[in-house]
């Protein structure tokens, strides 16, 4: 246990270094042009609800049968 948490925490630590110095610099001289995520959130939500319908639904008619 102690063993994979220290491989844990060393990739981690590697993993931060790594990506420290490949941070994104925002000196732009042009417009910035933002990129809209509403439509994927959009989609994860909408999927997220629909799942959560069929197993409420699932689970509803699971106990109807144990009657």
């Amino acid at each position: 246990m102690k063993t994979k948490f220290l491989r844990v925490i060393g990739v981690l630590t590697i993993a931060m270094f790594i990506a420290m110095p490949v941070m994104a610099q925002d000196d732009f001289d042009e417009p910035e042009n933002d990129i809209p995520i509403d439509g994927g959130i959009t989609l994860l939500l909408a999927a997220g609800a629909g799942y959560g319908a069929k197993k409420l639904r699932d689970n509803r008619k699971k106990l109807q049968l144990k009657k």
